[in-house]
């Protein structure tokens, strides 16, 4: 008789930590999320966190493309975006307003010299 824990351990995935709902919804379960929670490390599977960060990283390509296609006396030279994961492996871009005492995972997305 199989586990059905021995899938889940056979998918490659990383420990993060996380915020456990009471309504046990992996999408609401980032590390700043609601604050209602406890927080839990989990394993995230790697396949589609490698997904939705991909997708996050080339909608914010067009939209830094576009940013600097406007040009001016002072182009976009760098940006730097906060972002939370998922016990599903979701992306969660972190707003200013979300920011006062969290810590995320930072990108940094700087134009070549």
């Amino acid at each position: 008789m199989h586990d059905t824990n021995d899938h889940e351990a056979l998918e490659p995935s990383l420990p993060f930590w996380v915020t456990v709902t009471e309504e046990g919804d992996d999408d609401s379960m980032g590390l700043f999320g609601s604050g209602n929670g406890e927080p839990a490390l989990r394993s995230v599977p790697l396949g589609p966190l490698r997904k939705n960060l991909a997708e996050t990283v080339d909608a914010l390509q067009q939209l830094f493309a576009d940013a600097s296609a406007h040009g001016g006396t002072l182009p976009l030279a760098e940006a730097q975006l906060s972002f939370q994961v998922t016990a599903s492996g979701g992306i969660q871009l972190i707003g200013t307003g979300q920011m006062q005492g969290t810590r995320g995972l930072t990108l940094v997305f700087k134009r070549p010299s």
